[in-house]
């Protein structure tokens, strides 16, 4: 499977989502607020991922979908 990150980092209210290439659908979404804490916690570089090349991006994208399901899961304190 192909991903693509569509970021748009630079806005006042940032997001990030990661697309399935083949059908567009979004299988992962990180909003302003989780980018925020997700920084301040150390575990997402912004210009880091800013100027990921594109051998290493599959990596990148492995690492986000961690961070979006580990988010979700601390969210949801019943599971």
């Amino acid at each position: 499977m192909t991903y693509l990150i569509d970021a748009w980092l630079e806005r006042p209210e940032p997001r990030l989502r990661i697309l399935h290439c083949g059908t567009g659908r979004v299988c992962a979404e990180l909003d302003s607020q989780a980018i925020r804490e997700l920084v301040d916690q150390g575990d997402l570089d912004v210009h880091e991922l800013e100027q990921t090349p594109p051998h290493a991006q599959k990596e990148t994208v492995r690492q986000l979908f961690l961070l979006c399901y580990a988010r979700a899961l601390g969210q949801n304190h019943w599971l």
